[in-house]
Parts: structure tokens; sequence; C-alpha cells
């Protein structure tokens, strides 16, 4: 039998990428991909919380930056992770996953509203759950809320899904000589800048000691992997070693 090193996992998931390679909106097969992969873990009795961002469909950085009202441009790309949590919700129930969307923003009809307890308690009774709408705040990223949620749960590690294996120097894509770097410490990333979650979002986590990984997510298994505590991506923890 695996060993399963987090019991407990948030995983972080941006908007980009359920949109594949077309760029907007919501790709079936990526969706269902991903649909699939939760399941799998789900299935060696892992707990999994979800936070989707919403830039497939609209940013509210990108419109404020344009003229925008910016608290009206947040509010906007909270409920495009709205949207894209249903989605999410849809494509697991579909391969038998039991799922709950809870939303930051009071939707009655369409999510349970952000409960602490609830949360707990459905992840306990096997349970996905999506959080949806951010913080429910303007000025504040899907990676800040990913941080809060993945505190409030008492989540054991962040996943944060990306295009990339890890952390570079560089960008591996324009720079042949940039290099992976597998192990960093909170305090790294924020003095050198490294685009891992937000500046907010990392010192969250660095005040509450709780471990970052930030891996691909577009082969297939890696979420598996990175719980049953092989060495994926690359980690962001405590520089006194714990995380």
């Amino acid at each position: 039998m695996a060993t399963i090193k987090y019991r407990r996992i948030l995983l972080k998931l941006s908007g980009e990428a359920l949109a594949g390679e077309q760029g907007y909106g919501i790709d079936p097969d990526v969706i269902n991909g991903i649909a699939a992969e939760i399941k799998e873990v789900i299935a060696l009795g892992v707990e999994v919380a979800v936070v989707i961002g919403g830039g497939n469909i609209f940013r509210g950085l990108a419109a404020s930056s344009k003229g925008m009202d910016r608290a009206s441009a947040d509010y906007m790309g909270m409920l495009a992770t709205v949207m894209n949590s249903l989605a999410m919700q849809d494509a697991l129930e579909n391969q038998g996953v039991v799922t709950r969307v809870q939303s930051a923003i009071d939707m009655k009809q369409v999510a349970e509203p952000y409960i602490r307890r609830r949360a707990v308690r459905h992840l306990e009774k096997g349970r996905v759950v999506i959080f949806s709408a951010g913080t429910g705040n303007p000025y504040f990223t899907t990676d800040t809320a990913a941080s809060l949620r993945a505190m409030e749960i008492n989540a054991e590690v962040i996943l944060k899904a990306t295009k990339v294996d890890g952390v570079y120097t560089a960008d591996p894509k324009k720079d042949r000589d940039a290099v992976k770097l597998p192990i960093l410490t909170y305090l790294e990333v924020l003095q050198k800048g490294l685009q891992v979650m937000d500046a907010t979002a990392t010192s969250l986590c660095m005040d509450n000691n709780l471990p970052m990984i930030i891996f691909d997510m577009t082969h297939r298994d890696n979420v598996k992997k990175v719980v049953l505590g092989e060495a994926i991506g690359t980690i962001v923890k405590g520089g006194d070693g714990n995380g």
C-alpha cells in the first residue's frame, strides 16, 4: 500500500488552465482530465479542496488597468471563478465524485455560502469542496483566497498547478540556461519576486508555515505523485526545514 504524505490538500488551479489550447473559456477535455486526476486522489483517501481562478473568462486586474473601477472589475472576476467552479463540479460529479461548491459571495441558488465548519465536515465525508468567489473582497487574488482557505481548513499543503514543472531562475521557454529550483524558502520567493504566488498569499503561508508545491498539471498523475511524496516540481517552505 502506498504511503500518503498529505492527507488534506488544497489544489489551486488557474482559470487559464481550464481554457487549454483555445485560450478562452473552458475546454471539456482539460476539465474532464483534471476531474479524473482528482477522482484518483480521492480514491487514495486524500481530502481535496479546490480553488480556481477566473482568468479564462474575465481578469479584474486587466479590466481595471483599462479604466474600469477596480472593485467592480474584481467582483466580475469573482463571478467568473463561480462559473469555473460550477463547471468543475459538473465534471467531477459526472465521474461519480460527490462535490460541494461554496461561495464567498451569497448566491444560494447555485452554491452554498462559505462556512468553514461545513467545509471541513464535507472534506471529512470524502466530498471535494470547491471554494469560489475568492475571499469575497476586491483587491485580493484567488492566490490569496487559496492560502486563506487552506489555513482555515487546516490543509497540509497547497498544490499550485501550472504549465511548467516548477520554479526556474528564468523563463525556461526563453532562456536555455534557466535552472530549476527544487526547494525555495518563502523569503527567497518574496525577495526575488518569483512568480509563485502573489506576495500576500506567500506571506500568509510563511506566517503559518504552510508549504506550497508548484508543479506541472499538464502531465497525468502528477497530483497523485505529489500526495504520495514524490519529488515533483518546486516546494516552497520555511528556511528552518519545516513544512
